[in-house]
């Protein structure tokens, strides 16, 4: 049995009691796409075992989610395709459902009299008008479980926090107690042969792909066993070196697992515990962890009790109250975003910024900063820059339409999580950032060389 490892009301939380149906256990994959590490397939293989049932695993492709292209879709479809093939190993079917989840999986659960069904936990406004929907139209029991986070975001706080340091605390107190190793997957003894699926044909899906103007990626390869490897390669070569490269765009200093945890191919879990386990020099633990536990589970707690995590109206008062005082101070230029999609300002560096995210699919967590706050430096508003950057984010970056995304934006142009700085011109009280603060963190010029030999098809950066 693999009860002791799941805490019910804990990882796990049960958001509507029902008629459990003569049919298999049903677990609505979507934020966390992986077989190992995941404790919401764990959680749904328990009660499958309990009750002697099949166990299907679901996905509901809408290839019309907002903001998503062909290189959101191909990364996401090659990792679903290898994600079938390991749960074929344990005898654990896996379909594929093609349309908007609030039409399609009501259908399926109709038709498949389901005795119970599990999803994963998303902060994210679209994910819970998805879940809302399923809740509204099934009649069985539902189950959701916090795969993503370490410590359950609704474990965590009950409420939106103010910043790292009010988060930090509670985090660390509940560590203990969730920071644990993962149990295997079971082989599933209950066959669902009658539901099996051919082999994924990704091929078919990807033509069907509407936006077609953002290419895919080949420097990152997707899946589990490919997260792995880019995980390993750092731990063993750039974490010792983490503390001091981390904030240099010109070293190969970070880790690059952001998209394989956008994607859910890679537990945050996994990669905190083997970190934590191991002899790695203090300082680099706590630096890294300090992102990938406190700062990452941050972003969940601000989109899941912000509902408007996109919009002005989601900064703390003393930002909006800067942002109004200066609304109509002038503007160095003002630039549109036709120019910023195309890399075509008078800044340089800014340029070389947004050609590194449009060609990789992926910029470095210093320079987001600069490029958003740029944004707000260059907009007529405080809206029209969050809604540009928005825009440009989540249309290039693998790891956009995501909570580090949008809280990184929102701390970017309006504080969220930050401080009031030194009052200035445009910005107010919002914290500046400009070239020469970056040239003393790294070269730029090392930087720009680096960007100017991109292609998408040779990079390579793990």
């Amino acid at each position: 049995m693999l009860s002791r490892y799941i805490v019910d009301q804990e990882r796990c939380r049960c958001l509507q009691n029902g008629r459990k149906g003569e049919g298999p256990v049903i677990y609505w994959m979507s934020r966390d796409q992986r077989a190992h590490d995941n404790w919401a397939l764990l959680f749904a293989q328990e009660r499958a075992m309990v009750l002697q049932r099949p166990l299907i695993v679901l996905f509901c492709l809408d290839l019309n989610y907002p903001s998503a292209n062909l290189r959101h879709f191909d990364f996401l479809l090659r990792g679903l395709r290898e994600l079938q093939k390991l749960l074929a190993k344990y005898t654990i079917s896996f379909l594929l459902l093609q349309g908007d989840p609030t039409r399609t999986l009501p259908t399926f659960l109709e038709n498949n009299d389901p005795a119970l069904l599990v999803m994963d936990f998303d902060p994210l406004q679209i994910k819970q008008q998805w879940k809302n929907s399923i809740l509204h139209h099934c009649n069985l029991p539902v189950y959701e479980v916090d795969a993503h986070n370490i410590v359950p975001c609704w474990m965590a706080s009950d409420k939106r926090e103010y910043a790292a340091y009010t988060i930090r605390p509670k985090i660390q107190k509940l560590l203990p107690r969730f920071l644990t190793d993962f149990p295997e997957l079971a082989n599933h003894p209950y066959s669902a042969t009658a539901n099996d699926s051919n082999e994924l044909d990704i091929h078919t899906f990807l033509t069907q792909i509407k936006d077609r103007s953002v290419e895919e990626i080949n420097w990152l390869t997707p899946g589990e066993k490919a997260a792995m490897n880019v995980f390993t390669d750092f731990f063993k070569h750039r974490l010792p070196s983490y503390p001091a490269d981390r904030n240099n765009p010109s070293k190969d200093g970070q880790s690059n697992l952001s998209p394989y945890f956008h994607f859910g191919q890679l537990a945050p879990q996994r990669v905190a515990w083997n970190i934590w386990q191991s002899d790695t020099d203090q300082e680099a633990k706590e630096a890294y962890l300090e992102e990938l536990i406190i700062r990452r589970e941050l972003s969940d707690n601000f989109c899941y009790y912000t509902a408007d995590y996109d919009h002005t109206s989601a900064f703390p008062d003393w930002a909006r109250k800067t942002l109004t005082a200066h609304r109509n101070d002038p503007r160095p230029s003002v630039t549109n975003l036709h120019t910023l999609e195309n890399a075509d300002t008078k800044d340089v560096l800014w340029n070389g910024c947004q050609r590194d995210l449009a060609q990789r699919g992926k910029l470095h967590g210093y320079l987001r900063m600069y490029w958003a706050k740029k944004i707000l430096e260059w907009s007529d508003s405080p809206e029209e820059a969050m809604a540009n950057a928005i825009f440009l984010n989540d249309r290039y970056s693998l790891d956009g339409r995501d909570p580090n995304g949008y809280a990184g934006i929102a701390w970017s142009i309006g504080g969220v999580h930050d401080q009031a700085w030194q009052e200035r011109a445009i910005f107010g009280k919002i914290r500046f950032m400009n070239q020469s603060g970056c040239k003393r963190k790294f070269n730029i010029s090392d930087y720009l060389q680096r960007v100017s030999l991109l292609t998408s098809n040779s990079y390579q950066d793990v």
